[in-house]
């Protein structure tokens, strides 16, 4: 069993109890492991603390919990860090998804303007992880879950000697988004997802021993006039997948259906992080009480995201630290040319094994032609955006935005940069923020 020390960066964010949940859950991987909470909100890292050293102890094992809000100090000696935070938190997430609409541009946590503005938030505190990695863990290895997990990489392995590895199940939750609009059984789908994280497709899949996409567009045939009354995302995906030849990541419905999900956020009452603000205390109620309790247990209902949160990093660091060869996806720079069309120093989605050694991408297919070029124009987004978060100026944070595929032109790229910059100042550095002075009218 591993006995490693990992941080926890994030570890009073609302779903820290439902990881540090599932590290004891996998218990047996970690006994004789110490964890260190690390969390600006001293209040809630303590709940998690508490929680957390209280469920390891009803489960007779021999794991420790500490907790600081100061960040070198809890990153000294670690072995690993698991980076899961939200810089700016939901209030931040609500700028990312209200301001754009007023520029007739969708709003979405990871996609357009708003992913690259949490990528620039995100890369700011990265960038103080690592210095302080360098300095007091230089062993340690980033196991990443910060949006948008391709930037953060990227920013990470462009600019320095850490090893960083990020995560989604992204590639594992997409397949079955199709298969159930398409009223198919979810596990005889097999898929293999890959492209940039968030933007992936398939570029080989079966259903039941069959082409998948034959499959898909049968049931096509019959459903297409048939709209369904819950699942519209579903629906939607599952045209993309017969009309393009590839099963997508949901997400590009922002980029296929655009004019429509514009329209609908525009009319929503609230944005999704308005929406989960709402629920947050309820979550917190819920933590504290069973942090209180002898033997905690979460109830999924009450606890943001569910009872076994980041899950996907938690099998990666016991697949390593065990030495296991577990097959996952996993987010890693292309060396090597391991998927088709993508430049070797761009970190690409992909499936692999991981074992002590580290983690092994398997050889990929290209990538459908039909699918291709949009995903190589995100992945050309990816390295701008990195380097607008670890170096840039506002030139290049502006390069950045209108290179992304939900932007429309330059002049709103300029004026919805500088507007969520200004929105935004508190939580991004000086050199991000030389906004432009306003056009002078014309005679």
């Amino acid at each position: 069993m591993a006995r490693v020390k990992i941080a926890y960066l994030g570890g009073g964010s609302s779903r820290a109890p439902g990881t540090m949940a599932s590290f004891i859950h996998h218990g047996a991987e970690f006994d004789g492991s110490e964890f260190v909470l690390i969390d600006l909100n001293a209040d809630h890292l303590e709940i998690t603390r508490r929680m957390a050293a209280r469920m390891a102890q009803a489960a007779g094992l021999d794991i420790t919990v500490t907790a600081t809000t100061d960040m070198r100090r809890g990153l000294a000696d670690v072995d690993a860090v698991l980076s899961s935070f939200r810089p700016g938190g939901f209030e931040a997430r609500a700028l990312d998804e209200r301001i754009p609409l007023k520029y007739g541009v969708i709003g979405q946590e990871t996609q357009g303007p708003g992913g690259l503005m949490m990528s620039l938030r995100s890369a700011h505190v990265m960038r103080e992880l690592c210095a302080n990695l360098a300095e007091v863990a230089p062993r340690a290895r980033i196991f990443n879950y910060t949006n948008p997990v391709n930037i953060v990489s990227q920013v990470v392995a462009d600019n320095t000697g850490i090893p960083i590895v990020s995560f989604c199940e992204g590639p594992i939750v997409f397949p079955p988004v199709i298969a159930k609009a398409a009223g198919l059984d979810p596990a005889k789908l097999k898929a293999n997802m890959t492209g940039v994280n968030h933007n992936v497709w398939s570029n080989e899949a079966t259903y039941d021993g069959r082409d998948a996409i034959e499959v898909l567009r049968e049931r096509w045939a019959e459903l297409r006039d048939q709209p369904p009354l819950t699942d519209l995302n579903g629906y939607r995906a599952l045209h993309l997948a017969v009309a393009l030849g590839s099963i997508p990541s949901d997400y590009f419905n922002f980029y296929y259906f655009r004019d429509e999900l514009l329209r609908e956020l525009q009319l929503a009452r609230q944005t999704r992080s308005e929406q989960i603000m709402s629920s947050l205390a309820g979550y917190w109620s819920h933590y504290t009480e069973q942090a209180d309790s002898t033997a905690p247990q979460l109830d999924q209902a009450r606890s943001r995201g569910g009872i076994h949160e980041l899950e996907l990093a938690i099998d990666a660091m016991s697949a390593f630290y065990n030495d296991t060869g577990a097959r996952l996806p996993f987010n890693v720079p292309n060396t090597g040319g391991i998927l088709p069309g993508f430049d070797e120093n761009v970190v690409v989605e992909v499936w692999g094994t991981v074992d002590a050694k580290g983690f092994h991408p398997e050889p990929q297919r290209p990538l459908p032609h039909s699918v291709l070029g949009i995903t190589q124009q995100l992945a050309e987004y990816q390295l701008l955006a990195a380097k607008a978060g670890w170096d840039g100026t506002r030139d290049d944070a502006v390069r950045a935005m209108v290179a992304h595929p939900l932007v429309p032109s330059l002049t709103v790229a300029e004026a919805l940069y500088d507007e969520m910059a200004v929105a935004q100042a508190a939580w991004l550095p000086d050199r991000l923020l030389d906004v432009a002075p306003p056009r002078r009218p014309s005679r």
